[in-house]
């Protein structure tokens, strides 16, 4: 199978570093061309599920825009410009936990949207977390850090307390590692 190739394309809003919004115009495997394809562009981000060195699993209690009411969420954030994936993890969780990792586990890249971009999910899996330093998350969202057995994690995520989908899938790929 052939990917499908970019031939242009026009940016219609660049609203800020997190949003732009783009007209790709595409050529399909069998020569079609397809004008004004939309596409979403955001930052790629990473998710990492921590687990301290009793086995417990670091996890947040928070709130979004976008979801009502809370939900369960894995460490993560926005790759700053220029920075690896792995960095970004390993800052995320200092900052909004400040725990660090010796043992760093790559669980792959994700797209989030496979017609319309929407950024690339880098998830990881942190063993061995131990507190380091204060927090010194810049989050705008209420968060609660809690330390979740892995039952307690497993019931969470087929209960559907993990409301946005790369959170769950991410705990749904640890999950089935272990």
């Amino acid at each position: 199978m052939q990917s499908w190739k970019t031939i242009k394309r026009d940016t219609i809003l660049n609203f800020n570093k997190f949003l732009s919004i783009e007209a790709h115009t595409v050529e399909l495997p069998n020569g079609r061309i397809i004008d004004n394809w939309p596409w979403v562009v955001t930052p790629d981000f990473v998710n990492v599920v921590a687990v301290d060195e009793n086995g417990r699993f670091l996890i947040f209690r928070q709130t979004k825009y976008a979801i009502d009411g809370a939900s369960f969420a894995p460490i993560g954030g926005y790759l700053e410009p220029g920075e690896e994936p792995l960095q970004a993890a390993q800052r995320e969780l200092l900052e909004e936990t400040g725990y660090t990792a010796n043992n760093w586990h790559y669980l792959g890249s994700y797209a989030v949207d496979g017609n319309r971009g929407v950024g690339k999910a880098h998830f990881f899996l942190a063993q061995n977390a131990q507190p380091t330093t204060e927090i010194n998350a810049d989050d705008l969202e209420e968060q609660e850090l809690l330390f979740l057995t892995h039952e307690e994690v497993s019931a969470a995520l087929t209960s559907g307390y993990f409301k946005v989908l790369p959170w769950a899938a991410i705990i749904a790929l640890v999950s089935i590692r272990r």
